[in-house]
């Protein structure tokens, strides 16, 4: 992981989500307009929490969130979604 120049704000954070599946259990390759938005990933960036409710996820944690979570950036190339840390269901 690099060092990213964007810090969430507040509840808010910065994830990578994992690489979408191009195989079936099966062996099957699925194509690009087939494959399924990945509902894990990996925290780049965390914010500061809110005054009373302080953040539960770190830099590094491997987490899983809704399916229609968070909102899609672009940033160097690479691709993250930003949501609110009520948005994440579980660290794995």
């Amino acid at each position: 992981m690099s060092s990213l120049n964007i810090k969430p704000l507040a509840d808010r954070v910065l994830v990578e989500p994992a690489a979408a599946e191009q195989k079936t259990s099966g062996g099957i390759i699925i194509p690009d307009t087939a494959k399924e938005k990945p509902q894990k990933g990996v925290i780049v960036a965390v914010g500061n929490g809110k005054k009373d409710e302080p953040m539960t996820v770190k830099v590094g944690d491997n987490v899983l969130y809704g399916k229609y979570a968070g909102t899609e950036i672009s940033f160097e190339g690479k691709e993250y979604l930003i949501m609110k840390e009520s948005d994440i269901y579980a660290i794995v």
